[in-house]
């Protein structure tokens, strides 16, 4: 899932690069980099993915590190609650991915992909389904000091990343917090 076309602007600006020269580093006209920031046309997802990329690759990022750009907030449930819980703890706090944790370990994560191969099972075993059952393997584990730049293929990879300190998990990265290594 890609950040909101909103932020083209806004980081391009931030950034201090023109239209022309945005289009130049994407291989994008500038007349479309214009049309897609003033809303006037929708880019297909590989144009927008291309655009993100390079943004997400521009100034500012080498020093940056994961706990600079991390949710500290991590919403997260145990690996035996139920699919109900899951599914509350992630619409009441519009998210897409939950980690999942035995105890103080993390075990896995329920994705919203997740949930939906497994809305037949849920179905027919009606609300008895725990989380243990359906999560998928954890996402990758990286240390707060690790540097932004190596985040971005792994977020785009697995779709999330939890950062740690201390062998404590205290943040989680989705590409939407990938932008802020641009700010």
């Amino acid at each position: 899932m890609l950040p909101r076309l909103e932020y083209i602007r806004q980081v391009r600006v931030r950034l201090g690069l023109t239209q022309r020269k945005l289009a130049g580093l994407t291989g994008i006209s500038t007349s479309m980099i214009n049309q897609i920031e003033s809303g006037r046309c929708k880019p297909s997802y590989e144009t927008a993915r291309k655009i993100f990329e390079i943004l997400s690759s521009l100034e500012g990022q080498s020093s940056m590190k994961a706990g600079d750009i991390c949710s500290r907030r991590l919403i997260s449930v145990q690996k035996n609650d139920t699919l109900r819980v899951a599914i509350d703890r992630m619409r009441s706090n519009s998210i897409s991915q939950i980690p999942v944790f035995d105890e103080f370990r993390v075990v896995g994560i329920v994705s919203e992909d997740g949930l939906a191969k497994h809305m037949v099972e849920k179905a027919e075993k009606e609300g008895n389904l725990t989380i243990s059952m359906i999560m998928e393997p954890p996402p990758p584990l990286v240390d707060l000091s690790t540097p932004a730049k190596a985040l971005v293929p792994l977020v785009r990879f697995s779709k999330c990343v939890l950062v740690s300190e201390k062998g404590a998990v205290v943040g989680i990265i989705t590409l939407t917090d990938t932008l802020k290594m641009v700010e």
